[in-house]
C-alpha cells in the first residue's frame, strides 16, 4: 500500500515529537557547552550586567560569559591559580582569589577592565561578603588569618587570626557576623562584621570544609568531612545545636527557602553517593538521595524551587525537585563538574568542568522571569515604583495570599503572608542593601515571579 507524503510528514512530526518528550518531561536540558581556560574550578553571577565569570586554575585566567548569548566577551589575566571568585553587588566589582600569588584581583563589572591587586595571606582559598558593611573576607589558608578588604576603596582593612587553615565562609545577615571554617584545627572562628574583631571560636567536627546559613530559623551549618555528620550553630548565641549524622564525607551545602530544607552532599564511595535532606525547623533527617559519584558541588534554583548536584567523577549533574525530594532528571555534562552559578535573569544554570576545561549550561524550562502564570485566570497585577528605594506596592485584580522576597543568592529575605486575603499591600525595603530581588506573589491557585531592583 503507497503511503501518501501527508502520512510521511504526520509520522516524522509524531516521530521527532516523542524523540523530544523525555526533555519536555523533564523540563531541563543541556542548552551549550561553552570552552573556557584550563581548570574551570569556580563560577559567579553578576546580575547588574547579566555576566557569568569563570576562574581558570592552569591557565591564570578568568572567562567572561554574556549571559543572555552564552558567548565569551573577554579573558582577563589574574596571577597564578586563580581559585576562587566573588561578586560585590553594591560597586559592581567581581573579586577573584589566585592561591599561587598570595592576591586578590579586582575585575570591573561593566568593563571587564582590572581595576586593582590586592595582596593578602598566604594561599587565599575562600571569598564571602558582607552587604552591611560592604565588606570583602578572604581566608588564607598558609598564613592561618583573614584578610578584610574595604569594598569601596579595596584597601585591606584588618588582618584577622583565625584558625587552623582556614578554607571555608558563610555570612550571617540577621546578626552580621561571619563564620570561618579551620579544616586542621577543627572549629569555627567568628567575626563580629562591624568591628573585624573575632568574638567566639566553635569546636566542630574533624576538618570543616563548607557552610550554609538559614534565615529562618538563624542556624549556621557546618559541614564536617571526617566524621560524617554537620554541626548545626546557633546564629545569635554562637552555641551548638546539635551534630546531624549524615553520608560519607559531607562537602557541600545549599539550603531551599522554600520549604525550609537543608541539602548535604556526600561524595562517600561508589556507589555510595548522596545526598542528605534534613528538615530546617527541627535538624531531622528526612530522607537520603542516590546522585552520581563523588558529588561535589550544589546550587539552588528558587524559581522552580530545584536543586542541582554536580557530580565530578561520574560526569552529570543530577536534579532533585525541592518539594518531593525525588530526582527529577540526570543530565550528562563534561569530565569533572565541579563548581556551579546560577543565571537568573534566563533561568541557567552554568556547571564548570574541570578536566575538560568547558562550562555546561543547563536551561529550564521556565524561560525568563516575566512570564504570567499558566493556570491563573486574565487578572491584572501591578508592582511599583520598580526600581524602589523605600517601599514598593503589589495590587492585584484578585486576592494575594503571601509575597516573598529574595535576593540574587536565592535567599529569602523578606515574607508577607496576606490574612484577610487583601487585594492590595505595601512592604517597605529600607533594610534590603542596593541591588537585585525577585519577588514570588502568590494568589489563589496562581504564582507569579518578578524581578525589581532596590537602590539607595
Amino acid at each position: 500500500m503507497e503511503v501518501s507524503m501527508a502520512a510521511k510528514q504526520r509520522f516524522l512530526l509524531f516521530a521527532s515529537i516523542a524523540l523530544w518528550l523525555p526533555l519536555i518531561v523533564s523540563g531541563q536540558w543541556l542548552e551549550t557547552t561553552i570552552i573556557v581556560g584550563e581548570g574551570p574550578s569556580a563560577l559567579i553571577y553578576n546580575p547588574t550586567n547579566n555576566k557569568v565569570y569563570c576562574a581558570n586554575n592552569f591557565s591564570d585566567d578568568v572567562t567572561v560569559i554574556d549571559g543572555e548569548t552564552n558567548s565569551v566577551l573577554a579573558t582577563i589575566i589574574v596571577s597564578s591559580f586563580p581559585h576562587a571568585l566573588l561578586y560585590n553587588p553594591t560597586t559592581n566589582t567581581v573579586y577573584c582569589a589566585n592561591l599561587y600569588d598570595h592576591n586578590v584581583t579586582v575585575i570591573d563589572g561593566a568593563t571587564n577592565g582590572v581595576t586593582t591587586t590586592i595582596t593578602v595571606g598566604d594561599y587565599p582559598r575562600a571569598l564571602v561578603y558582607n552587604p552591611t558593611d560592604n565588606k570583602v573576607y578572604c581566608a588564607n589558608e598558609y598564613s592561618d588569618d583573614v584578610t578584610v578588604i574595604d569594598g569601596t576603596t579595596n584597601s585591606v582593612i584588618a588582618t584577622i587570626t583565625a584558625g587552623d587553615f582556614p578554607g571555608a565562609f558563610v555570612y550571617n545577615p540577621t546578626n552580621n557576623k561571619v563564620y570561618c571554617a579551620n579544616k586542621y584545627s577543627d572549629n569555627v572562628t567568628v567575626i563580629d562584621g562591624a568591628t573585624n574583631s573575632v568574638i567566639a571560636t566553635i569546636t566542630v567536627g574533624d576538618f570543616p570544609g563548607a557552610f550554609v546559613y538559614n534565615p529562618t530559623n538563624n542556624k549556621v551549618y557546618c559541614a564536617n568531612e571526617w566524621n560524617h555528620n554537620v554541626t548545626v550553630i546557633d546564629g545569635a548565641s554562637n552555641s551548638v545545636i546539635t551534630i546531624i549524622t549524615v553520608g560519607d564525607y559531607p562537602c557541600a551545602l545549599v539550603y531551599n527557602p522554600t520549604n525550609n530544607k537543608v541539602y548535604c552532599a556526600n561524595y562517600g564511595q561508589s556507589p555510595y553517593s548522596d545526598v542528605t535532606v534534613f528538615d530546617g525547623a527541627t535538624n531531622s533527617v528526612i530522607t537520603t538521595i542516590p546522585v552520581g559519584y563523588h558529588p561535589c558541588a550544589l546550587v539552588y534554583n528558587f524559581l522552580n524551587n530545584k536543586i542541582y548536584c554536580a557530580n565530578q567523577f561520574s560526569n552529570n549533574v543530577t536534579i532533585i525537585d525541592g518539594a518531593t525530594n525525588s530526582v527529577i532528571t540526570t543530565i550528562t555534562v563534561d569530565d569533572g563538574p565541579r563548581a556551579f552559578t546560577w543565571n537568573s535573569a534566563q533561568n541557567r544554570t552554568y556547571v564548570a568542568n574541570y578536566y575538560s576545561s568547558s562550562a555546561s549550561v543547563i536551561r529550564d524550562s521556565m524561560v525568563g522571569i516575566e512570564e504570567l502564570p499558566q493556570n491563573a485566570s486574565p487578572f491584572i497585577l501591578d508592582i511599583y515604583p520598580n526600581p524602589i528605594k523605600t517601599a514598593l506596592t503589589i495590587r492585584a485584580s484578585v486576592p494575594l495570599c503571601s509575597v516573598k522576597v529574595y535576593n540574587i543568592l536565592g535567599d529569602l529575605v523578606r515574607k508577607e503572608t496576606m490574612t484577610k486575603h487583601e487585594n492590595t499591600t505595601t512592604i517597605s525595603t529600607q533594610h534590603l542593601s542596593a541591588g537585585v530581588y525577585f519577588l514570588k506573589v502568590n494568589m489563589e491557585d496562581a504564582e507569579y515571579i518578578r524581578k525589581v531592583i532596590v537602590t539607595k
